[in-house]
């Protein structure tokens, strides 16, 4: 175990008897912990926070969520492990890390798998997005929900992309999913996986040429102060999935569960709502400070990567492929 979660044992985590602890029939309160990476402006964060206030509402004070933000208590994947042992209740994470827990979770890392926004939203309400978002109860997590975090494009330090042929030989960040390190192979780029909190610094130092995200995560985590083109080829859409430690959410009520669930669907709406137009300031924000935006002729990128989608031709990747075109 590495010397950082050991702390976090040691000097945050409450043990989850305290975790779940009760004053009396009467003066009950259920305490959960919901760690995540974003910073505190994002849409996501804000989400969380109406869910909270909806959670207590609910429940009549009887259930409260705290929040720790910003990787206050460890990365994603820290996370999730702490959520696998039940020892923290809740986290944000994105879908394409989680492949490494829950194979089907590559889907998402796929590019080009939805015609559009419109199509995207039809299959995560779909049977295929529930029975995603439950997949990982075979690995002691719970899928809550999907919280909308766009599609994902380039961005890069000193280089214009135009076409896949520009990313030939550069060293392009991206999460820790091997679906995502060969998609950029597939394109020509090199990818390196490296955590979000120090990419800034990567770009900066030329540890990376680039890397891909949505606008607001570009524009909050100022890593456009560091790179001079965003270029808008939306190669993925990759969903933000709210887990909850399957060992929590099993020593709740029914009538907890019920509160809870109904406070995660609310901040869903608000979470989307709040996205749009997030998505829209961050992009004239990024584009205000002189970063120059590029709408590429998606074609090229779409056609250089059939060949890597062909591979999973005949495997339940494919037939997932098949069922998504289908909807």
């Amino acid at each position: 175990m590495c010397i950082k979660l050991k702390q976090f044992f040691q000097m945050i985590l409450i043990p989850l008897s305290l975790m779940l602890a009760s004053c009396g029939p009467k003066d009950s309160v259920t305490v959960l912990k919901l760690g995540h990476a974003l910073e505190t402006g994002s849409s996501v964060h804000k989400g969380m926070m109406h869910m909270a206030e909806r959670l207590d509402y609910y429940s009549n004070g009887q259930m409260k969520i705290e929040i720790y933000p910003s990787s206050q208590l460890g990365s994603e994947r820290e996370l999730v492990e702490l959520l696998q042992i039940g020892s923290l209740a809740m986290t944000k994470v994105s879908s394409s890390p989680l492949e490494s827990f829950v194979p089907e979770m590559k889907i998402f890392s796929l590019p080009y798998v939805f015609r559009d926004q419109a199509h995207y939203q039809k299959v995560l309400a779909s049977e295929i997005g529930k029975s995603l978002l439950l997949a990982p109860e075979k690995v002691r997590l719970r899928g809550m929900g999907y919280y909308d975090a766009g599609s994902r494009s380039f961005y890069t330090v000193d280089k214009a992309i135009n076409s896949p042929a520009d990313l030939k030989g550069l060293k392009i960040r991206v999460q820790k999913s091997q679906t995502s390190v060969d998609m950029i192979a597939a394109m020509g780029g090199a990818a390196t996986p490296i955590s979000w909190g120090e990419l800034y610094t990567a770009l900066q130092q030329g540890v990376v040429d680039g890397a891909e995200n949505n606008p607001p995560s570009l524009y909050l985590s100022r890593q456009y102060e560091v790179c001079k083109y965003y270029i808008l080829d939306e190669h993925t859409a990759v969903p933000d999935i709210l887990l909850m430690s399957l060992h929590i959410w099993e020593g709740l009520s029914p009538e907890q569960q019920g509160w809870l669930q109904q406070a995660v669907d609310d901040s869903i709406v608000y979470q989307g709502q709040l996205w749009e137009q997030a998505s829209n300031e961050a992009l004239a924000a990024i584009e205000a400070s002189g970063v120059e935006i590029i709408r590429p002729d998606k074609t090229p990128f779409i056609e250089v990567v059939k060949p890597m989608k062909a591979k999973y031709k005949n495997t339940p990747i494919g037939e997932l492929l098949d069922a998504i075109a289908a909807q």
